[in-house]
């Protein structure tokens, strides 16, 4: 059988999902907007955490690496 994948958007029930998704966002942004001014510092001080405790992932810290060679690299 050869289907293709239908596009999310091009679901009535995805489409209306994310129509209703944007008017509740507007609606809380709009009706809301001096508490969440209020905590924006806080909250940009917690991505700043955030976002330093999810890139050291990549870095290699905390696992178990094989640093102990203590032959100097000279392997003859």
């Amino acid at each position: 059988m050869n289907r293709k994948a239908i596009p999310w958007w091009q679901k009535k029930s995805n489409l209306a999902l994310a129509v209703f998704l944007l008017a509740a966002g507007y609606f809380l942004i709009t009706e809301h907007r001096a508490h969440v001014i209020q905590w924006l510092p806080w909250g940009l001080i917690l991505a700043c955490v955030v976002m330093h405790l999810f890139m050291h992932r990549g870095h290699g810290h905390g696992g178990s690496t094989d640093h102990d060679d203590r032959s100097g690299g000279n392997a003859g």
